[in-house]
């Protein structure tokens, strides 16, 4: 190829960047949420942070001061539809170009002792909360086309932890609604893809873990055994996904759509 040929291909940097971009992140608190707004900053983007936990948004919002964005964050409980179409009805400014469905949670429950009132909040907050999320962003953006990257887990394809079969139900839904959406939107401007995360490290799992621990020893035994699989030998860091969620937000997967990637030190392959 000759250097004329090279030029005028868009440069890595330029691929990269999401200056001009505004991006919207759900579960941006703490953990993969908050790495992934740390590195969309770097990369350029304005921000809009969502998170039921607001003093932690306060928190993510002073970091990101290092970098010359604009930051809004908002306090949502995800869980109800209501909010999220107020947040959206709302919404001022320039509507976000990216959508990171990034928050989700992982009760412990053994399946036969789970009720409707336990399933409804579960699937409220892993699956439906993602599901319109993404209906409104498309709705809102139907004539410009965005970019959809949603967080979904390897239990969704692999389920390895005991009582969680709730938490798997939900994330291959959200594996489901993805591949749909790239299918139905793909030739309307938008991309939509999937990251499957497993064993990262966060505030949030090392909570949720060393609580079981005092109650189930069988964890401890199920973690030695997920540890014992992992090809890399070690487990993953939030800012390892948020990397691969700043991929697929820029241009650098400008012909990404409809996959489904594991980011899990090669766990799925073992």
């Amino acid at each position: 190829m000759t250097r004329a040929a090279n030029r005028t291909q868009p440069s890595l940097f330029q691929l990269i960047s999401l200056k001009g971009k505004r991006a919207l992140i759900t579960g941006a608190s703490s953990g993969m949420g908050a790495a992934t707004a740390l590195r969309f900053a770097e990369a350029g983007a304005d921000l809009i942070l969502l998170d039921i936990n607001i003093k932690g948004l306060i928190a993510v919002e002073r970091a990101l001061t290092a970098y010359p964005v604009d930051v809004l964050i908002h306090e949502l409980d995800l869980s109800q539809k209501a909010e999220i179409d107020a947040f959206w009805d709302d919404l001022q400014g320039p509507l976000p170009d990216i959508l990171v469905n990034n928050a989700g949670i992982y009760p412990f429950q053994d399946y036969l002792s789970t009720d409707e009132t336990f399933m409804q909040r579960v699937m409220d907050v892993n699956f439906h909360a993602v599901y319109w999320m993404c209906q409104r962003f498309v709705r809102a953006r139907q004539k410009m086309g965005g970019v959809i990257v949603n967080i979904g887990s390897i239990e969704a394809q692999i389920p390895f932890k005991k009582d969680l079969a709730h938490y798997t139900t939900g994330k291959a839904a959200v594996v489901a609604l993805t591949r749909a959406l790239a299918k139905d939107y793909g030739g309307k401007g938008f991309r939509a893809n999937v990251i499957m995360p497993g064993g990262i490290i966060t505030e949030g799992t090392k909570n949720v873990a060393m609580g079981l621990l005092k109650m189930d020893f069988r964890l401890l035994y199920d973690g030695m055994q997920f540890f014992s699989r992992l090809p890399m030998g070690r487990l993953g860091k939030p800012d390892e996904v948020a990397r691969i969620s700043l991929v697929l937000a820029s241009d650098l997967s400008s012909y990404m759509n409809g996959a489904v990637i594991p980011v899990d030190g090669g766990f799925l392959s073992a």
